[in-house]
């Protein structure tokens, strides 16, 4: 690492740690030559992640618009937001840790339902019925007994 006081590129490493959040880890480093110290941090980069849509349009993966999605099923309900966030990065590992570059916006639904299914079941069905995008309140009405029937089994 290049010495930010004297531009010497050899350094040695005096400690290490992760920050506070987990997403990196701070190096205090001392110059082999000057001998000041400096600190770096290192993050892992990611490769960002396209989500295919229904219409065959690509978007880069935003993690706010899935938590404001989830948010939004949860509205009035008794979720604690640590509850949200909880599912919201169970999620984000999942995509990133798929190991593809594209996803479908499909697979990343079904999630969300798993997710909120177990969650709140209120927020599970607002959710569904928007993501399955029902036509008429008969196939709302056949989600809704198909998931309680479902339940009883």
């Amino acid at each position: 690492m290049k010495c930010i006081f004297c531009g010497y590129i050899d350094s040695k490493v005096i400690d290490s740690r992760s920050t506070d959040d987990d997403t990196s880890i701070r190096r205090r480093r001392e110059c082999l030559k000057c001998g000041k110290r400096f600190t770096t941090y290192e993050v892992i980069e990611n490769t960002p992640v396209l989500v295919v849509k229904n219409d065959g349009t690509r978007q880069t993966f935003d993690v706010n618009k899935l938590k404001n999605g989830i948010i939004k099923s949860c509205e009035k309900r008794p979720v604690a937001i640590s509850d949200i966030e909880k599912l919201v990065n169970e999620i984000e590992k999942k995509v990133y840790n798929n190991l593809e570059q594209e996803i479908s916006s499909t697979q990343i639904g079904e999630m969300v339902m798993s997710g909120l299914k177990n969650l709140d079941e209120v927020a599970y069905i607002r959710f569904a019925s928007v993501y399955r995008q029902f036509r008429d309140v008969t196939t709302f009405a056949d989600f809704i007994n198909e998931f309680g029937n479902k339940d009883k089994k």
